[in-house]
């Protein structure tokens, strides 16, 4: 079997809208909180046209800190897989001070994904909008997208490519994979 390429996109700020919360920015915490953003079913369709798998890869470590049940994530979860063109989700449950290799920026998740799909890793992307999402891609040997968001207008370091919305990156990959 020959090696597949992946799109591995961050989930909240990219799949799903963030939450402001305490003055910062959030994941939901229960499926009231939670809204797919407008234009990822459109994009996700557009990347499986050229033959991507669409992988999430997202850190929740609201789980470990008791702010967001399982079962919650777990229907937030089935929701996205219902509705959007996903092939997987990995989650890391776990919190900073836990030191697993699944938590971005380790690329514990990239790299499960890796080899249960038999993905090469040089020639697919990460989305990420945070930059635990970029150093979690260049660990494991992606390019990486970095979504700006009004949250993270700050970061200037990593990425290989900055974007300003999802649709962008569809015709960037185009570009770069002569497609």
């Amino acid at each position: 079997m020959e090696n597949r390429r992946a799109i591995f996109l961050d989930r909240d700020g990219v799949i799903n809208k963030a939450i402001i919360r305490a003055g910062g920015f959030s994941s939901p915490w229960s499926l009231d909180e939670f809204e797919i953003i407008d234009e990822v079913e459109e994009v996700l369709k557009e990347f499986k046209k050229l033959e991507f798998l669409n992988i999430i890869i997202t850190n929740q470590p609201d789980i470990a800190r008791g702010n967001l049940l399982l079962r919650e994530l777990e229907k937030m979860h089935q929701i996205i897989l219902e509705r959007l063109p996903v092939d997987d989700i990995q989650y890391c449950p776990h919190d900073d001070k836990d030191n697993c290799d699944c938590r971005k920026p380790k690329p514990g998740m990239i790299l499960r994904a890796a080899q249960k799909w038999n993905i090469d890793l040089n020639h697919s992307y990460v989305i990420g909008d945070r930059w635990k999402d970029i150093k979690a891609s260049k660990a494991a040997g992606c390019k990486a997208f970095l979504i700006r968001r009004e949250y993270n207008l700050d970061y200037q370091e990593d990425y290989d490519f900055e974007i300003n919305n999802l649709k962008e990156v569809v015709e960037f990959i185009k570009k770069l994979e002569n497609l």
